[in-house]
């Protein structure tokens, strides 16, 4: 690994990723807060000073105006550094979204850049309609007797209590 300037580097006109305004926000305030970061993960670059790896953290480096970079530079054939460009940027696996709700603080995970998933299940069952940022998130659940509605009102709200500050929590009884 070396230490560069980063006028020294070149995005890659190739490369295949974006990244839209709120995310790069995100990314530019992650780098300001936690500029370590960098060294561990080190800008991938070519022998030409073009990156292979991390043009989005170039970018954002750039715009939190830091002037020298840790970069790795590599001497791959320009078949491997196609292949690098997709293999760098392709995602493996899953989130545990059970994990992410019960072990993980959501205000913190989203102001480190994570975008939880925010669902609307139908009414009638559950169907699965999307995503919806714009409307708040709601689910029906139905109980066989009066007693289960409550008691499982004060797991809820005890969970929601401890695990989801400001989501509100209500409760009706009867058909909706």
């Amino acid at each position: 690994m070396e230490l560069k300037k980063i006028s020294d580097i070149k995005l890659n006109p190739n490369n295949p990723r974006l990244i839209k305004d709120d995310k790069f926000k995100k990314l530019v305030q992650s780098i300001k807060d936690f500029p370590e970061m960098l060294d561990i993960r080190p800008i991938v670059v070519n022998q030409d000073m073009i990156i292979l790896g991390g043009n989005m953290r170039y970018r954002a480096c750039k715009e939190a105006g830091i002037k020298e970079i840790p970069v790795i530079i590599t001497d791959l054939s320009e078949e491997k550094q196609r292949e690098f460009l997709i293999k760098d940027n392709t995602s493996g696996g899953e989130w545990d979204w059970d994990m992410i709700a019960n072990e993980w603080d959501t205000e913190e995970l989203i102001e480190w850049g994570l975008d939880i998933p925010v669902f609307n299940i139908e009414p009638d069952g559950d169907e699965l309609i999307g995503e919806d940022k714009n409307n708040p998130a709601t689910i029906k659940i139905t109980f066989e007797s009066v007693e289960q509605l409550q008691q499982a009102e004060n797991d809820i709200r005890e969970l929601i209590d401890r695990k989801y500050k400001g989501a509100y929590f209500s409760v009706s009884a009867g058909e909706i």
